[in-house]
């Protein structure tokens, strides 16, 4: 069995400090252990360019839009999010309001920037032979282009045509799991939103890391601990190397 919400040091309500190093290398040291990355906020710094280029084609449309309400957005897909979330766009298309938000961020002409440690993690999970997949409730078309941009072209993904529900259905983590045929209680999750805490910690998975690029550490309550970066992730994959690899893959058959 993985660390459960209940059990994982750093879990909220845990005694005692939690040593953010210690706590990632216990986990990734466990057989069986792999990390499944978020995208957008999580390996790159992508989110303010959503919220912007949401926030031009409300403003295009003449809608007056909270701040909050946009941030809603954050970390699900968009299909998902107008129909349930009230606001000046009721009653139209979901699929034609998103591809509308969809063309105003590839006119950005904006590259989005690696979070810091991303790529240093990325390389060492491949230097170990750490499994690590992509869960994002982006397109394949745009995650392919991020990481290759990341220099892993070859990383599994799931993506958002590969789900009948997106965050925070546990549908997208557990896909994931499928994807690197490992359990999803020794499994780490990294993510910057809630919705996608939401979905890891529905999908069973063992520690939820969460990354306070586009978020506080209040809103990302359900991550077991928080980091600014990817980092101390990084290092701990490292150092991971240093250490010896940890016993043997417990697939899922």
């Amino acid at each position: 069995m993985g660390l459960t919400p209940a059990s994982a040091p750093g879990a909220p309500g845990a005694a005692g400090p939690v040593d953010v190093p210690d706590v990632l290398a216990s986990a990734l040291r466990r057989p069986g252990a792999g990390l499944l990355l978020d995208l957008d906020g999580t390996l790159v710094d992508s989110e303010p360019m959503h919220r912007a280029a949401f926030e031009e084609y409300f403003a295009a449309r003449g809608w007056d839009v909270p701040d909050d309400v946009v941030r809603a957005f954050a970390g699900r897909r968009a299909e998902e999010v107008f129909p349930v979330l009230d606001g000046p766009w009721r009653g139209e298309d979901p699929a034609v309001l998103t591809a509308a938000v969809i063309a105003t961020l590839r006119g950005s002409g904006l590259p989005p920037l690696p979070v810091p440690g991303a790529v240093a993690l990325l390389r060492a999970c491949r230097d170990v032979g750490l499994p690590v997949a992509v869960v994002t409730s982006a397109s394949r078309e745009w995650a392919a282009a991020v990481v290759e941009a990341l220099g892993a072209p070859d990383l599994p993904m799931v993506t958002a045509e590969d789900c009948t529900r997106g965050k925070p259905d546990a549908e997208p983590y557990r896909r994931g799991a499928a994807a690197l045929r490992l359990d999803p209680g020794v499994l780490v999750a990294v993510e910057d939103a809630p919705a996608g805490l939401a979905s890891a910690d529905a999908a069973g998975i063992g520690l939820l890391v969460g990354v306070t690029t586009s978020h506080g550490p209040r809103e990302l309550h359900r991550a077991h601990l928080t980091v600014p970066d990817l980092r101390p992730l990084a290092a701990c994959v490292g150092a991971r190397a240093v250490a010896g690899p940890g016993d043997a893959q417990a697939e899922v058959p």
